[in-house]
């Protein structure tokens, strides 16, 4: 039995295809499944079901799975010891962040980190919430920067900052001549929401989900891009909340239409996340100390109402 044997089984019982599974192992399809026939003929179990379409895991190949996996990680976190007994911070790291964070702080950071760690090849992905979690609990990516808390006691959280919401208030609005605005005068069928998916859009629910939405304007509207959403509030067909970091590039005559909540303001908490059996610390470590390093001079609230991503029933 060896170590590679058992990454063929994982990525077979991943794909349930032993030619895509190949190709994510970069073999040729022959030599996965000869290895993969020979540890079965080793433990005398069938691992698999080739007869079913797709192919699934038998019984005592769903337990060889589970039990693959630890084993694979072992193996994987002697190199991570070596790693950090030298203090290398090199080699592959795959970073999830979701859309309403990317756009705003990806630039902030990451210029400064390939600078200062240019062995790490960073392979950043958009990914809404719930891919995350699931990409962390299947190993496919490293870490993660979203809205917390999360509550899955599976994945480890380090905050990394709290972010005020904010109002985009148009002329027309019955809050626009107010300086600063309450969440008690929110009103769900008076804001422009982003679309199911983003987390942003739950947290904004949250904040005002005491409040009922009679739909008095007409139309429900939803947009993925909080781009959309600004020049619909500047038409005049509703305001909208926008994350703190997102008004810093408004125009000036644009950020005439921002409204800060009164003390403590709500906000959401971002964090970087990992699984808690995650490798990599160091490069974690890294990444950490770089966003904290920048973030610093663009945030300095503390004082702030933590609104959580998760749906409430």
């Amino acid at each position: 039995m060896t170590i590679t044997q058992l990454k063929y089984v994982l990525s077979v019982a991943e794909y349930h295809n032993f030619t895509i599974a190949a190709e994510h192992s970069f073999v040729t399809q022959p030599t996965l499944s000869m290895q993969i026939q020979k540890l079965e003929d080793e433990l005398d179990a069938k691992i698999f079901n080739r007869s079913k379409k797709p192919i699934q895991l038998t019984e005592v190949g769903k337990r060889i799975v589970e039990q693959a996996k630890v084993i694979v990680d072992e193996s994987n976190r002697i190199l991570d010891i070596v790693h950090q007994q030298k203090g290398y911070v090199g080699g592959e790291f795959k970073l999830g962040i979701i859309p309403t964070v990317m756009p705003t702080l990806l630039p902030m950071f990451l210029n400064n980190f390939t600078k200062k760690y240019p062995k790490v090849k960073l392979i950043i992905e958009e990914l809404t919430t719930e891919e995350i979690v699931r990409k962390l609990t299947d190993g496919h990516i490293d870490a993660a920067i979203a809205a917390t808390p999360l509550e899955n006691e599976a994945i480890k959280e380090k905050p990394l900052y709290y972010e005020p919401f904010i109002g985009l208030v148009p002329e027309n609005h019955r809050l626009y001549s107010k300086k600063e605005i309450t969440s008690d005068e929110l009103e769900m069928d008076d804001i422009l929401l982003l679309e199911d998916g983003h987390c942003f859009k739950d947290s904004v629910i949250n904040l005002c989900r005491t409040h009922k939405a009679d739909n008095k304007k007409g139309f429900q509207l939803e947009s993925g891009s909080f781009d959309t959403l600004i020049k619909l509030s500047k038409e005049g067909l509703g305001m909208t909340l926008l994350p703190y970091l997102h008004t810093l590039d408004l125009s000036e005559l644009d950020k005439k239409h921002l409204r800060a909540f009164t003390s403590p303001p709500p906000a959401r908490e971002v964090s970087l996340i990992y699984h808690k059996s995650q490798l990599k610390m160091q490069l974690i470590k890294a990444l950490n100390d770089t966003i904290d390093g920048v973030i610093r001079g663009a945030i300095a609230f503390s004082d702030v109402q933590i609104i959580s991503p998760l749906q409430k029933n």
